[in-house]
């Protein structure tokens, strides 16, 4: 079995770890460089802090922008702007919706949340994503199409859309997965929480994750590429569902300079003001980072490429990651014994590297929603091991 004290030792040659250097985590936040006190100061000044103020629709016209997205609504939080995603091209109660079961718990509970039923996709083992071939056979198997909408014929639930995830920052096969629900009529939400800044070719162009199907996600949790506290967006194309996203993520108020008038029901889900200038003020200069982080990447790669039991996790040949989470693999025989070893000793040299998530089908709560078969995922998941990957480890 490979020697868990030089793959520790690796990793700090990377990150350029000494013993009286501070504890290192995965991915922290970091606002050294950027304008955050001055446009935060503004919020504070002005008096507005809150979910109404100029800092919203400046921060969604930069991700507009960054993205290639028409629209962008910047909301709460990831896991917000999934239900609200998921809400707008009809998910409602006893639905279901397939979802890989490599992802963080957000994506299930999403779906949950409206009182539908996540149902699993096995993925695949060079992105980690939804595998477009397992998703078609799964649906071959348990699908059918009545009065133009489709049904499982087991649960006799309707199926109302696919969410595949793109995990760490790797994109998934997206324009396969599309094309398998262009042919069943299925709408696609893309979870692209941790893809900021990844993109896919197409043809000639690179397209950014998030924008290739109805709607797409992401979230400026506290450890991502940039952050907002907390706080998320939705990204699509569709000027009637950006309009609606609007909408009913301010409590479904019609607009009017003092009646508080709510033709639905609606959400309390807008972004607040100072939280979208910290945004604000972190994407101005994203592609620096994402240049760092991909330099990041490169050390790891470097530094293990002799090394066979272990492999820096690449990008697709059609695609350009954020390297959100740098991620290795496992390749031996027994790599759960391995995978905690290499855990142990990393914290006891306070860096916190992590596994990823626990499969979502192996939680309590979703242990008997339906599934297909998972065994790439099952086999993935003991193999993982998250890296350092804040880009100031190797200086901005």
């Amino acid at each position: 079995m490979s020697n868990s004290r030089e793959i520790i030792d690796r990793i700090k040659f990377v990150i350029n770890h000494s013993v009286d250097k501070k504890d290192v985590y995965i991915h922290e936040p970091h606002f050294l460089g950027t304008n955050a006190y001055e446009y935060i100061k503004d919020c504070l000044d002005s008096g507005w802090v809150s979910s109404s103020g100029g800092w919203v629709a400046k921060f969604e016209n930069l991700i507009q922008e960054f993205t290639g997205s028409k629209y962008a609504i910047a909301v709460a939080n990831g896991t917000v702007a999934l239900r609200l995603a998921l809400y707008l091209i009809g998910v409602r109660e006893n639905h279901e919706v397939f979802i890989p079961p490599l992802s963080f718990v957000a994506t299930a509970n999403a779906v949950s949340h409206l009182g539908a039923t996540p149902h699993f996709i096995d993925i695949e083992s060079d992105t980690l994503g939804m595998c477009p071939l397992a998703l078609e056979k799964r649906l071959d198997q348990i699908a059918f199409i009545r009065d133009g909408k489709v049904f499982n014929k087991i649960t006799g639930n309707k199926i109302t859309a696919v969410l595949p995830v793109h995990v760490f920052g790797l994109a998934a096969k997206i324009e396969e997965i599309k094309d398998v629900c262009y042919k069943w009529k299925l709408p696609v939400v893309e979870d692209a929480a941790e893809a900021l800044g990844s993109f896919v070719k197409s043809g000639r162009r690179l397209i950014h994750c998030g924008c290739f199907g109805d709607i797409g996600t992401l979230s400026f949790n506290g450890n991502k590429i940039i952050t907002t506290g907390g706080g998320g967006a939705l990204l699509t194309n569709d000027e009637k569902l950006a309009k609606l996203a609007k909408h009913l993520s301010t409590t479904a108020k019609v607009n009017h300079p003092w009646n508080f008038y709510h033709d639905e029901i609606g959400w309390n889900d807008r972004l607040p003001n100072i939280n979208a200038a910290l945004g604000a003020s972190q994407i101005e200069n994203i592609s620096e980072r994402l240049n760092i982080k991909r330099n990041l990447h490169n050390r790891y790669l470097a530094s293990f490429e002799d090394f066979k039991d272990v492999e820096i996790i690449k990008e697709f040949n059609q695609s350009f990651s954020n390297y959100w989470l740098i991620t290795m693999r496992l390749n031996v025989n027994k790599p759960l014994l391995l995978r905690e070893k290499i855990l142990k000793d990393s914290h006891d040299s306070r860096i916190f590297i992590r596994p990823c998530w626990n499969l979502l089908n192996e939680l309590p709560m979703y242990s008997d929603v339906p599934s297909g078969d998972l065994k790439v995922a099952q086999n993935q998941s003991l193999r993982l091991i998250n890296l350092p990957s804040s880009p100031q480890l190797i200086g901005f």
